[in-house]
């Protein structure tokens, strides 16, 4: 697979890509520049934010919703109308001081589900959250790294990754109720290929999981837990992935210079750059929060 360089946005921390098939337009974040990047065919663009974002996701009426963490381990699920360079608001968290949003995105019927992990990677005070668009519950708690999510196609299985762990775990999920239940370790990481990160799947089950410090992406079978493809990138610090395009078939991947040294960075230039790749796979789409509807987009 051919590894096309979208955008060399000399990141310090990309991550959270998030399609919008509605504007065609891919956003992710540089959590550490406080950057909201646009990338559309062609066009580059970021937004510098007040906040530290976590991650992001498309709403039904174009505008966007970040999960952002302000000084003091105060956390919020905002909405910002891009054009009209506006916030709002919509729900809040405290957490410890030194908590900070990390990897999240939406569930097929509307939530925001957005994870918090310790800033300086040692103590478990990370959560699992969940953003109805009026009420914030949490869903796991005693979290490091709160990183990849990613359904399986037909919504049953919530997958789930906190980093130190090296495991990706599954849970049956309550689409009604967002409720996770019968948490179980589908599969494992050996130390080799890097540490997982950011997640997604594709149509036909398989996860697709961003190596940091593997300069890779992996395809893995949840089923088997086998390992069932490597995709090497020239960014040694891969965060995250998510699938775009008009067909779905196109792998977005961000990465992140922080933490390399500068043989690193001659060796793996790319790192902090946006990439792309056409898979042969259709992806699961990036769903839609759904603030001001009872149940979403689905």
């Amino acid at each position: 697979m051919d590894v096309e360089i979208l955008h060399e946005a000399q990141a310090e921390l990309g991550e959270g890509p998030a399609w919008d098939a509605r504007t065609g337009a891919l956003y992710w974040v540089d959590i550490l520049k406080k950057r909201l990047h646009i990338y559309r065919e062609g066009q580059r663009d970021h937004l510098q934010l007040e906040h530290t974002p976590g991650c992001v996701a498309p709403c039904s009426d174009r505008s966007l919703v970040l999960a952002l963490s302000a000084p003091g381990g105060r956390q919020s699920f905002t909405r910002l109308d891009i054009a009209a360079a506006s916030t709002t608001v919509l729900g809040t968290i405290t957490e410890t001081a030194n908590n900070r949003f990390n990897d999240g995105k939406c569930d097929p019927r509307g939530r925001f589900l957005a994870g918090t992990m310790d800033m300086n990677e040692k103590e478990a005070s990370g959560a699992l959250y969940a953003f109805d668009g009026t009420r914030v519950a949490t869903l796991l708690t005693g979290i490091r790294i709160s990183n990849g999510l990613a359904w399986s196609p037909d919504f049953k299985t919530f997958y789930y990754i906190d980093t130190p762990t090296r495991q990706v775990r599954a849970f049956d999920y309550v689409l009604d109720s967002g409720q996770l239940h019968d948490p179980r370790v589908v599969l494992t990481v050996p130390q080799a290929l890097g540490w997982p990160d950011g997640m997604t799947s594709d149509t036909q089950g398989n996860l697709w999981i961003a190596m940091w410090g593997g300069a890779q992406v992996t395809r893995w079978d949840p089923r088997t837990g086998q390992l069932v493809g490597q995709i090497p990138l020239p960014a040694r610090q891969v965060t995250s992935c998510v699938f775009g395009g008009d067909d779905l078939d196109e792998l977005y991947i961000t990465s992140a210079r922080t933490g390399l040294s500068a043989a690193d960075l001659t060796a793996f230039r790319y790192s902090g750059s946006l990439m792309r790749l056409k898979t042969g796979f259709t992806g699961m789409p990036t769903f839609e929060f759904g603030y001001n509807q009872s149940h979403g987009h689905g």
